[in-house]
């Protein structure tokens, strides 16, 4: 679908949604469907867990090594969930958007607001569930959350929400090959833009001196 030949600089989608929401199964389809769309591989200063692989899960890093990348200004976006740092480093980002593929990162709201805020680029999905009681019962359904545990979810899921406004689109994913379809939508779209095009074909149709000058 996109490639370096195509055009010039890679896009970052930015996806985030309540727990419940189907992010993740979307998240999987898109980068099967795409060849050109990777995910990214975040930072983190936990330890493997079983099969997970160094470089292609996470980049497993000492705290040592984690503050200094915060020191240093090296995270996007970084975090501290559960006793363990995480984070999504500039570099993954500007590599990826230099060799001209798509990345894709799944990221809670806060996450998603500080790379919107530090990184200042990027393609910024929200997933929506039809309504809070279809969320519900998609959490009931997987059978794995106390009822507490939901209902703390379904709350949260309330605030996660209201930060939906400030996301350039928006899917809802009741019929789950609709919200598929409307999220390929996206992506196709997103490449096609002129800025992501022109640099490629200026030459060929004569216009190099535009690009210059703009």
């Amino acid at each position: 679908m996109n490639s370096s030949s195509q055009r010039s600089g890679g896009n970052l989608f930015v996806v985030s949604a309540p727990s419940g929401a189907g992010k993740t199964s979307l998240c999987k389809e898109i980068i099967d469907f795409f060849p050109g769309l990777r995910h990214s591989v975040s930072y983190t200063t936990r330890a493997p867990r079983s099969g997970e692989i160094d470089g292609k899960d996470y980049h497993f890093v000492s705290r040592d090594v984690f503050d200094g990348m915060i020191a240093d200004g090296a995270f996007a976006e970084w975090a501290e969930v559960h006793g363990n740092g995480y984070g999504t480093a500039i570099r993954t980002l500007d590599d990826a958007q230099a060799a001209g593929y798509d990345i894709l990162l799944e990221i809670d709201c806060q996450g998603a607001a500080q790379i919107k805020n530090n990184y200042r680029q990027g393609v910024f999905v929200f997933i929506l569930p039809p309504d809070l009681a279809e969320l519900k019962r998609r959490l009931e359904s997987r059978g794995t959350d106390s009822a507490e545990v939901i209902a703390r979810r379904i709350d949260n899921a309330q605030g996660e929400i209201r930060e939906a406004i400030w996301y350039d689109y928006l899917v809802v994913n009741d019929v789950f090959a609709v919200a598929l379809d409307q999220f390929k939508a996206i992506v196709i779209a997103e490449n096609c833009r002129t800025a992501r095009i022109l640099g490629s074909v200026a030459a060929e149709f004569g216009f190099s001196d535009l690009i210059e000058n703009t």
